[in-house]
This record gives C-alpha cells, sequence and structure tokens, in this order.
C-alpha cells in the first residue's frame, strides 16, 4: 500500500492511513510519501543554500520545525512516544541547519530533500507502536538503488529486501520511504520519474505482494478531466497499456513507468482514495476487455515542429538525422506525422528548442507552433474494430486539429490541438463517447 502526501498531509490523516494499513490484520508492506508541502520546504532550504543565503534557509527550517513539533502533539496521547518522536524532530532538524554551515552541493540537496520521507515514516511508525502494532521501519537507502543508468536495479532491489524480510519475520506492518534511494555509487538519490509510486511498484514486485493500491485523495482514474467536464465517472478496470497511455497523455494520478514491474510480473494495481476508502478505485491488471473506449485525457504545454524539405525529397538517412537532433538534445518526442516533403513532431520538452530548430534548419525549412495541446482517446481502439475511429473525427468535427496520430497503438488515438481548444474538445468527446 503507497500513500501519497494529502493522505499523511496532517496527524488526522496519519491516523487514518493508519487504521486503513491494520484493517486487513495481514502483513502489509506500506510506502510513505513526505507530508505535503514538506517536499515543497526542503527545495526551497536548498535554494537558499545554492544562492549562499543561510539565514533564508534557517528561517524555513525554523518554520518548518515549528510546524512538525504541533504535529507531535496532536498525533500522540503518551509522553513517552512524543518524547521520542521530539528527540527524533531535533536531530533532524539540527542534521538540516548544518547544511548551513559550508559550501552546498546538489549530492547535499538530494539529502536534504529525503528527509521528508524520512520524517513521515518515522511518526508513523512510533504512532502504530503506540497504537499497539507490530511494525518495523525499514530504510529505503538499504536497499532501494538505481543503476548506473539511473534505472531501478530489479535484481539488487529484490536480493536486498528479501534478505531483509527473512531477518524481519513476524510484523503486521513494514514501513518503508518512497522516493527515496541509493544510486550505484551509494549516494542518496531519488527515483524521480513516478517517485513513491514506482518504490511501491517495485517492492510489490520483490516481495510477491498479491495486490499494489496506490492510495491518493481520489477514486481512481476517471473517464475525462474532472475539472474540466462536468459528471465524469471512475474507471473500474484499465489494462496495463490503456493505464500508461492515459497516464502520459494527462491523468496525474500515476505515472506511466511506475507500473511496468508490476505489469510484467502480473501483480494487479489498484487506485483507492484516501478520503472515500469505500469507492471502488480503479484495478489495472493485464485483462483487455474487447471494443471498449475507457477514457480521454490531455496533455498541455505541448509545442509542435515542423520541418519542410524538397531536397530531402524521398532522401535515405533524413528521418534518421532528424530523430538524432532530437536525442542529441535529449528530448523525446510524443507524436510523429510524416509526408513525402516532411515531418511534423511534437515535443513538451522545450529546454533545448532553440538549439534544435537551429540544427534542424540544415535540413529544410522549420516552423514552431506553441501552446498546443494532445488530446488522446484511450481503450482497445484496435483498427478491425469497426467504426470507432469515425465515433472519435465526428466529436471533434468543430475542432482545427494540426495533427492526427493513429495506429502506432492499438489502445490510443491522438489529437494535437490548441490549448484553447481543449475544453471544447474534452467536452465534445465525453458527450459523444460516454454521455
Amino acid at each position: 500500500m503507497k500513500f501519497g502526501g494529502t493522505s499523511v498531509g496532517s496527524p488526522e490523516r496519519i491516523k487514518g492511513v493508519a487504521s486503513l494499513i491494520t484493517e486487513s490484520g495481514e502483513p502489509t508492506f506500506v510506502v510513505l510519501s513526505a507530508m505535503s508541502g514538506t517536499t515543497n520546504s526542503l527545495v526551497e532550504i536548498s535554494n537558499y543554500l545554492y544562492k549562499k543565503n543561510p539565514d533564508g534557509a534557517n528561517e524555513v527550517i525554523n518554520n518548518l520545525e515549528k510546524k512538525y513539533m504541533q504535529h507531535v502533539d496532536e498525533l500522540f496521547t503518551t509522553d513517552e512516544y512524543k518524547q521520542k518522536t521530539r528527540d527524533f524532530l531535533i536531530s533532524e532538524f539540527g542534521y538540516l541547519r548544518s547544511f548551513t554551515k559550508d559550501i552546498f552541493t546538489s549530492f547535499e540537496e538530494k539529502s536534504i530533500v529525503a528527509q521528508g520521507e524520512i520524517m513521515s515514516t518515522n511518526m508513523m511508525v512510533n504512532y502504530l507502536e503506540e497504537q499497539g502494532v507490530k511494525a518495523i521501519l525499514l530504510s529505503a537507502f538499504d536497499f532501494m538503488r538505481t543503476d548506473k543508468n539511473a534505472e531501478p536495479d530489479a535484481q539488487y532491489i529484490k536480493e536486498k529486501l528479501t534478505a531483509i524480510m527473512n531477518d524481519n519475520e513476524g510484523y503486521q506492518i513494514y514501513l518503508t520511504q518512497g522516493f527515496i534511494c541509493r544510486n550505484a555509487y551509494g549516494e542518496v538519490d531519488n527515483l524521480q520519474r513516478g517517485g513513491s509510486d514506482f518504490t511501491a511498484s517495485l517492492i510489490g514486485v520483490a516481495v510477491n505482494a498479491s495486490e499494489i493500491q496506490i492510495w491518493t485523495d481520489i477514486d481512481g482514474m476517471h473517464n475525462n478531466d474532472p475539472r474540466i467536464v462536468d459528471n465524469t465517472d471512475a474507471i473500474r478496470q484499465l489494462n496495463f497499456e490503456e493505464a500508461a497511455e492515459l497516464a502520459y497523455f494527462g491523468a496525474k494520478i500515476l505515472h506511466p513507468t511506475c507500473v511496468q514491474p508490476a505489469k510484467y510480473a502480473g501483480i494487479p494495481v489498484r487506485l483507492k482514495n484516501t478520503m472515500d476508502p469505500k469507492a471502488e478505485g480503479t484495478i489495472i491488471d493485464n485483462v483487455l476487455i474487447k471494443g471498449k473506449i475507457k477514457a480521454v485525457a490531455a496533455k498541455d504545454n505541448i509545442t509542435a515542429i515542423k520541418i519542410k524539405s524538397s531536397r530531402m525529397l524521398l532522401a535515405t538517412g533524413f528521418l534518421r538525422k532528424v530523430f538524432e537532433i532530437f536525442e542529441t538534445y535529449q528530448t523525446p518526442i510524443d507524436m510523429i506525422a510524416t509526408s513525402e516533403v516532411g515531418v511534423s513532431m511534437s515535443i513538451d520538452n522545450v529546454e533545448h528548442l532553440n538549439d534544435i530548430v537551429d540544427e534542424l534548419k540544415k535540413y529544410g525549412t522549420v516552423t514552431v507552433d506553441s501552446d498546443m495541446c494532445i488530446v488522446c482517446v484511450v481503450g482497445d481502439l484496435d483498427w478491425s474494430n469497426l467504426g470507432f475511429e469515425t465515433l472519435v473525427l465526428d466529436a471533434m468535427r468543430n475542432i482545427p486539429v494540426r495533427m492526427i496520430s493513429y495506429g502506432g497503438s492499438n489502445y490510443n488515438i491522438s489529437f494535437l490541438i490548441k490549448e484553447a481548444d481543449k475544453k471544447q474538445a474534452l467536452q465534445n468527446l465525453s458527450k459523444q463517447l460516454f454521455d
């Protein structure tokens, strides 16, 4: 079971999570994020230190410490556990203050940011022990590691965690930190993409869990964006491929890479709502319901790049040269459409846009359109499902479309449109496909 920052965002919610994780009475592995707002404060501390402003950093540290000390009084009832947790927090904030005395590095920034998860898990294990629950805190630094490519080292994680679990049999709750890890050189690092969800998926596979549960503050994935479209419904079941498409194209509840370990191990992932535990949520597994459109999602801040070149018409190597430019600047492409005289692509990372455009101009005329948006329709969209693409296109008939991607995946039809048209597109698609 993994709980995000809002799920443990206050003493009251920590108590609620404690009740949820002990409800079944079965051995349960729990992954916690930092309390909501904590990571932002820790990043702010790091920013002050980078700017050589220790006074600014100390002010943020003092405010954060004050907040946590108030949590102690609200969370614990016995003097013993109040004092035990206060002593731990005094040590933690002393550690944070130690960074204000020396030259600051990026390695130290990761050490600072890691303290949020360390604080939330220590407070939770102390609370569980105070309630008489047999719980143990396992440090993620002891088994969670990335390899030299900054990808999770699944074999190492499984071996280390199996050994740790064998040495600590008989507990009801096994607790650890999400997001944080060590890199291949033993330095403090983090999983970045997917963060705590990725941790939960990797641990679920390593301990051969019966189910991996991701607890957030909404009741599963919805069939459209509830902030834009009224009366959206939670999707009860998704195939892993469908979930990955939705996550990549805008469904913020889940990161596209984090369920991959579970997918390959065949372990179902369930999305649940901490604020409404009785809600069914969404189950993600390897089952594909044939002939069904599941959901619509949108991804903002997209930039379209078109390169047109009659000189390169049908020339071998043209596309390779274009792709190599994006590879050089480590900029992934979202969508692509080709013709005999040109190619259009979309990207969501514009950090190196100017450099990319300069390089592309060697091969043709380059046009850039910003403030674009990708809207995608996800489900069993295999070309043999007669008429599905017609349904989707009919909903988009009044929306100017810059690019369409269909056939690259059996689970997705994507449209590149102006961000200004996103609301109308999502509402039209909902009306056509679900109402």
